[in-house]
């Protein structure tokens, strides 16, 4: 099912708007204020690769899942301010949820770049990342926890523990969802008629995280890496 928010064409064309910051508005992406011609082109655009991509997400996670909804709602954040992203969420009943904020629809330069991160997000849900994550930090705050109540410790650190050992078991494995992201989306991307490699070029406008402990993002070279090996069938 299509689920992208109806309101998209009126939000994106609301960029070519001029913001108006009052003392307490939240900071502004960065994203210079579109034309009314670049904002209508950024709508067409994204209403596009909702229509090519979404089906083939849908197909895919139906041949390679089993029981998992794959009825994927594409949306789009309009809240003022909000910084280039877009991200996989479910909803209570566990409908797979994309959402793309306005400057992350103006930030993609063409629809290549689009369908790559539209493609990547599905994938995650695909993979299962977000339970596998719900596991993961589970059960780092149970080791942790442990290990502080074996120490002696009371309460309140006993509470910290569990809540590190949550953030740490939460990003143990969050490079590699990234990655597992990334192989999957050049897949559903190149079904859908788009070219990955021209796609993951977002990579080289973002900043690098480097290959930090416990970071998130693995490192942009490594991630282009990816999508040059599996679009090259390896």
């Amino acid at each position: 099912m299509r689920g992208i928010a109806l309101i998209c064409l009126v939000v994106v064309a609301g960029c070519a708007a001029a913001p108006v910051a009052g003392p307490d508005s939240a900071p502004e992406s960065g994203v210079a204020p579109m034309s009314r011609a670049e904002a209508d082109a950024a709508a067409a655009r994204f209403i596009e690769v909702v229509e090519t991509v979404e089906p083939v997400a849908e197909d895919v996670c139906r041949a390679r899942t089993r029981g998992l909804n794959c009825d994927f709602a594409i949306v789009v954040d309009d809240r003022p301010g909000q910084s280039s992203n877009a991200f996989q969420t479910l909803t209570r009943g566990g409908r797979p949820v994309i959402v793309f904020t306005l400057a992350m629809i103006a930030d993609a330069r063409n629809r290549h770049e689009m369908a790559f991160v539209m493609s990547h997000e599905t994938a995650h849900h695909i993979a299962g990342h977000i339970p596998r994550q719900q596991r993961n930090a589970a059960a780092g705050a149970i080791a942790l926890g442990n290990i502080a109540t074996l120490s002696g410790a009371g309460p309140d650190v006993i509470r910290d523990a569990q809540q590190l050992g949550a953030v740490v078991g939460a990003r143990q494995y969050s490079k590699a969802f990234e990655l597992e992201a990334d192989a999957l989306g050049t897949l559903i991307a190149k079904r859908a008629g788009y070219d990955p490699l021209r796609g993951a070029e977002f990579f080289t406008r973002i900043p690098d995280p480097g290959d930090r402990f416990l970071g998130t993002h693995p490192p942009n070279a490594r991630r282009m890496e990816t999508v040059r090996r599996v679009a090259a069938g390896q």
